[in-house]
């Protein structure tokens, strides 16, 4: 008989179970009713959630436009170059945007005058140039047939210093259509000067090339020019008070040019800034580059 009660027990909690019910169980066992309570069994589901939380949802990794990708190209740049060339001597980083389009921010400097030849003319003045360059500059650079042919647009910060000093030719200076005696009591003496571009934001713009050598080297060759503006000038003289004569101009009782060296620095300043001597400066630069 307690064979027969544990079988009806077990198959009354199974079914009580299955239908997830806690209703009482009545058994009868001859004249005996005995009443057992089902325990209902407990089944446990796994909750899918309707939105799982994704850091990384709308990062585009490896390039600028997402900001893990920004900071991790930052300090992970695709390139340095080293560069030499009319704009200086200088280096550049490069971060590539994407297979054909890189950005690039660098700096190129110091004295370059000789590059440009050393000197120039103004109207019938030859200036000798020392200079002090420093041109920080930002753009980007393009692959548009995704080979090595490339082209560059971008903006330079120029702070460009030029020393000038006028040479005489034959003992004059001829300056505004007068001939004005160089050297002497009544000589003109040194003219010294500065100039400057008045942009202090140049657009540029280049073509060039960039072959690689091996993985990782490769070389590059630029030419282009960049938007300097007009120029502004100084010139002084040693002692500028000093009374000044047009050669072959001083007659009996001493007449003179009527101005002094000063004055006549003056007419140097404006023929300079109306040369404006590299208003458009042009670029040409050699480097090479190593890719990360």
């Amino acid at each position: 008989m307690k064979l027969i009660k544990l079988t009806a027990i077990s198959a009354a909690v199974l079914a009580s179970s299955a239908a997830l019910a806690a209703e009482p169980v009545i058994v009868v066992d001859g004249n005996e009713a005995v009443v057992y309570e089902a325990e209902p069994v407990a089944v446990a589901y796994q909750a899918q959630p309707g939105y799982a939380y994704d850091a990384d949802a709308g990062v585009v990794g490896n390039t600028l436009g997402g900001t893990k990708g920004f900071f991790k190209q930052v300090v992970n740049p695709a390139s340095v170059s080293a560069e030499v060339g009319t704009l200086g001597y200088g280096a550049n980083i490069g971060w590539s945007l994407n297979e054909k389009t890189e950005l690039q921010a660098g700096w190129a400097g110091g004295d370059v005058a000789d590059l440009f030849g050393g000197d120039f003319d103004a109207n019938d003045v030859n200036y000798d140039v020392d200079s002090d360059f420093s041109n920080p500059y930002l753009g980007v650079q393009l692959r548009p047939t995704g080979n090595w042919f490339t082209m560059g647009a971008g903006i330079i910060v120029p702070d460009n210093d030029f020393d000038v000093t006028a040479n005489p030719n034959g003992g004059v200076y001829k300056i505004n259509g007068k001939t004005f005696v160089a050297d002497g009591e009544n000589g003109v003496g040194t003219l010294k000067g500065t100039m400057e571009h008045r942009n202090k934001l140049a657009p540029y713009a280049t073509i060039g090339f960039r072959p690689n050598i091996t993985n990782n080297f490769g070389l590059f060759g630029e030419i282009g020019a960049a938007y300097m503006g007009k120029t502004d000038a100084t010139v002084n003289a040693v002692d500028s008070e000093r009374r000044v004569n047009i050669e072959n101009g001083v007659t009996e009782g001493g007449v003179d040019s009527g101005l002094n060296a000063g004055q006549v620095a003056k007419l140097a300043e404006n023929e300079l800034e109306d040369k404006n001597w590299l208003e458009w400066m042009p670029i040409v630069k050699v480097g090479a580059t190593y890719r990360f």
